[in-house]
């Protein structure tokens, strides 16, 4: 998509959306929730040349379907923002289910 002042918009608007769009938004992230690749939280194993990764740390996971597809995940980290990150920088972690909901209520 070109933008008003000639260069490329990165981000679409909700204008800009289409039924279609929408569709395969919600379609993927239900495909996404099947998924055993990964859980809620993860561990980090280690943080080569990130820095706001502290290996042995749990850390949440969003769910990102096109992430995923590259190899890649979205974590919460030390910053208090999601981005992406290697996934073989991490390992999942099956929790008690107490523990999930202390954890996710709290953030």
């Amino acid at each position: 998509m070109v933008g008003y002042d000639g260069g490329i918009t990165l981000v679409w608007g909700a204008r800009n959306r289409t039924e279609e769009n929408e569709v395969q938004t919600l379609s993927g992230l239900k495909a996404m929730k099947r998924s055993k690749l990964i859980g809620k939280f993860v561990i980090c194993i280690r943080n080569e040349e990130c820095e706001d990764l502290e290996p042995r740390k749990l850390y949440r996971v969003l769910l990102d379907e096109a992430a995923a597809v590259d190899g890649y995940i979205r974590v919460i980290d030390e910053s208090g923002e999601d981005y992406l990150y290697p996934r073989d920088y991490f390992l999942p972690i099956e929790l008690p289910k107490a523990a999930e909901k202390a954890l996710l209520s709290a953030a």
